[in-house]
């Protein structure tokens, strides 16, 4: 199991700055897969926040007891509190996180949003049957993945199992998320590797095709596997993140 009480795992909040950041994790991960982005971000001049999702950093099983509309929540609370606080406001997020990114920038005033590896569709193929597989299998143990063999070990603490019935909480963000993108006017960033073997290459058009906004901008990383924010590449999306919100800034 992995300790979720060492100190890049826990929540943070970084309030200095005029334009704060929300970030949200992916599926099964931790604060810790954003940490060394909010960092970066702090050293830029940003305030930052990396929350929390229900039912993470605690047990598998407590994930079993979240759901789709508890993650949603969490995120929406979140940015309202920092909609109220900074003059500037940008969600951002990783795999899941970024289609609550997606979502929130759907549903509430921001300024700017960024998904990171947010997946329109997976390389899963049997995504649809865990409803149904989770009454026979009701725990997911994670294969052996080499390529996490590149990723900062220090910041890499998420759950190595998860209930299989949490993953229609998955795809049902993942739908929402997509379904309205066209609600989306604000300039949007969209992160993508790839080396990424979890989310489609396609993606990222999906996104920027989908979305309404007259800004657009897209970093493709080299060879970050799908947790791309603890790899080698995070500097570059910690430097396209500021080039591109600063302009932001600008109008």
């Amino acid at each position: 199991m992995q300790d979720f009480s060492l100190p890049q795992a826990r929540p943070f909040d970084f309030p200095e700055g005029e334009h704060g950041v929300l970030l949200i994790h992916g599926f099964t991960g931790s604060p810790s897969h954003m940490r060394l982005v909010g960092e970066g971000l702090r050293e830029k001049g940003f305030a930052v926040r990396g929350i929390l999702l229900p039912g993470h950093g605690e047990t598998p099983e407590a994930m079993g007891k979240a759901t789709w509309q508890d993650w949603a929540q969490a995120s929406r609370e979140a940015a309202a509190d920092m909609r109220a606080k900074y003059k500037y406001l940008t969600v951002a997020g990783l795999s899941m996180g970024g289609c609550l990114a997606l979502m929130l920038a759907e549903q509430m005033e921001a300024d700017a949003c960024v998904s990171i590896a947010a997946p329109m569709k997976t390389t899963a193929r049997f995504r649809s049957l865990a409803p149904v597989a989770a009454k026979v299998h009701p725990m997911v143990h994670k294969r052996a993945d080499g390529s996490r063999s590149t990723l900062n070990a220090d910041y890499d603490i998420g759950y190595d199992s998860y209930p299989l019935s949490s993953v229609a909480h998955l795809s049902a963000i993942m739908r929402k998320a997509k379904r309205d993108l066209a609600l989306i006017h604000c300039p949007i960033l969209v992160v993508q590797s790839h080396g990424d073997k979890t989310v489609t290459a396609d993606s990222p058009d999906m996104i920027l095709n989908g979305v309404s906004s007259a800004v657009k901008a897209r970093l493709w990383l080299d060879d970050a596997p799908h947790v791309c924010t603890i790899s080698p590449e995070y500097p570059k999306i910690v430097q396209a993140m500021d080039e591109f919100l600063r302009k932001v800034e600008q109008g």
